[in-house]
């Protein structure tokens, strides 16, 4: 199986349509240079995509299986059933991208690895992170451990409070989690603190970007050693369906499980796509982290996209029960999509996401990540509208087991209201 797609390339200056480009300090345009040079040479390269391709088989365990999920997919025909007076015959099917069972529990080592044979390449030895839910920076652990790397991990210490398991797997594998205490002590924040310490070492640190946001090429790169995701359900979908899926769900944070799933369908039209993003409390600023249902396009990161923005055009603080969607930007391919009308964005609510992580549980014997909840909550909404014969392939980009204590935590406060 190939999992590399061929890359659709953004403009030479790295633009998705209005979106995307770099806006850096000069201080980082040299390391910026040298990633845009090894990653057109390593993409090019036989090599190198023949050692990503055997370890993403042999140290990953992909492919991932397209699991269908039947006890929920019954129990959504059989409610929507009771809803219309009796019968079954409305309800789409609903399928599982387990992305749950690939290596670290989470779809963030496709692009961990792959960025990590990429600092190998460019002759450097430590590289560093930043992180919310804690997978990316697992994931970064793991790549560094297993490439004799150094590694540290910015994160913000209300998700080291949120995401402890991580916290003590990331140093369990040898990596030093850097605690932030700056803002609201989230994942934006250890973004900056993740930049500001590159900007001093790019000469011997590779910064290993975790979704598909930050300065070109990192939306690029990132897309495109997650496409793997899309890849792979294509062929299954083929294989176990016998046709293309009529609807494809992921949740999106800075967007790189969505990516991977979305961009090898973007050119089969009949497939129709949808984003999940954190609705969080209220669709109030500063309760929400959903930037393309209700930002506006700034720049963040090092790159122009959707951004919540307040009067001032500052950057908002935001919330979501996910430590890994409580991000207040977005990757500018996804704005892009959102502006072509190519993919659909919509938002969840913490309590509907806690919601579907407890059925899908109960019904499936799977805990998702709080993450994948939200898409597998509003997957669960759009089958109910659809014919039994319509398909719907969920991406279920992580387990649960990091949210656990988190989610129960939560569980019981709604039962105490």
């Amino acid at each position: 199986m190939t999992t590399t797609p061929s890359p659709t390339l953004p403009t030479p200056a790295g633009h998705f349509g209005a979106f995307g480009g770099n806006y850096t300090p000069e201080t980082l345009h040299h390391a910026i240079s040298q990633l845009t040079q090894a990653y057109d040479q390593a993409r090019n390269d036989p090599a190198f995509n023949k050692q990503f391709t055997q370890l993403l088989r042999d140290y990953v365990g992909r492919a991932t299986p397209l699991h269908y999920a039947q006890r929920l997919t019954e129990h959504v025909r059989k409610s929507e059933g009771k809803s219309r007076g009796g019968g079954t015959s409305g309800g789409g099917g609903l399928w599982l991208k387990r992305e749950d069972l690939a290596h670290i529990g989470a779809h963030k080592i496709n692009n961990s690895l792959g960025q990590g044979l990429l600092t190998v390449r460019m002759g450097k030895k430590r590289v560093i992170a930043e992180t919310g839910a804690g997978q990316h920076g697992v994931a970064t652990a793991t790549a560094a451990a297993f490439l004799g790397l150094s590694c540290d991990v910015f994160m913000g210490t209300e998700d080291i409070r949120r995401q402890q398991p991580n916290v003590k797997r990331m140093k369990l594998l040898g990596a030093n989690v850097v605690p932030v205490e700056s803002g609201s002590c989230t994942l934006k924040d250890a973004t900056n603190a993740a930049m500001r310490d590159w900007m001093a070492t790019s000469e011997h640190t590779h910064y290993i970007i975790g979704s598909v946001v930050g300065p070109h090429p990192y939306p690029m790169i990132v897309r495109d050693f997650q496409s793997v995701i899309g890849i792979e359900a294509r062929e299954q979908s083929l294989d176990q369906i016998g046709k293309l899926p009529d609807h494809l769900v992921a949740s999106v944070g800075g967007g790189s499980n969505a990516a991977g799933l979305f961009y090898p369908f973007i050119n089969d039209t009949s497939v129709k796509m949808v984003g999940v993003e954190a609705g969080g409390r209220s669709t109030n600023l500063g309760d929400h982290a959903a930037p393309l249902t209700y930002g506006s396009p700034g720049v963040l990161h090092g790159s122009r996209s959707y951004v919540l923005q307040n009067n001032d055009g500052q950057t908002a603080p935001v919330h979501s029960i996910s430590a890994g969607l409580d991000y207040p930007g977005v990757g500018p391919e996804h704005a892009y999509w959102h502006d072509t009308g190519r993919v659909q964005y919509t938002d969840c609510t913490d309590q509907e996401a806690l919601k579907a992580f407890t059925l899908l549980t109960k019904t499936e014997g799977i805990i998702p990540a709080l993450e994948s909840s939200h898409a597998v909550a509003h997957a669960i909404k759009m089958a109910k509208n659809l014919p039994q014969d319509q398909t719907i392939i969920i991406n279920l980009s992580g387990r649960g087991d990091k949210d656990l204590d988190e989610a129960i935590r939560l569980l019981e406060f709604e039962k105490k209201r």
